[in-house]
């Protein structure tokens, strides 16, 4: 797998990760169905799709070669990109009128 077809499959799986707390009821992904989730257990969610994304990243990266260290600005604009990527999965879930 070369190096730009891994940057694409992690974009996906980003774009696909961070919508996901938007788009099912369940608890963390697997647990029991409620009637609805509150906004606060579907943002903790996001941040935990953040942390397993980052870690198939970073799994990503030690295959290719050495791990480059990272600041904190690394971190503020990939949690930033990521919340980018999960304004669908919000807008559908909150901001659409429903019939």
């Amino acid at each position: 797998m070369s190096q730009s077809s891994q940057i694409a499959a992690l974009l996906l799986l980003a774009l696909l990760a961070a919508n996901l707390p938007f788009l099912n009821e369940r608890l963390a992904l697997i647990g029991p169905r409620r009637a609805e989730k509150p906004l606060a257990w579907r943002l903790l969610e996001l941040f935990l799709m953040y942390l397993l994304v980052g870690l198939v990243g970073l799994g990503l990266e030690q295959y290719g070669g050495q791990i480059a260290a990272q600041g904190w600005e690394f971190y503020a604009v990939t949690l930033t990109m990521f919340c980018t990527f999960a304004f669908p999965g919000f807008v559908w879930r909150y901001l659409l009128r429903r019939r």
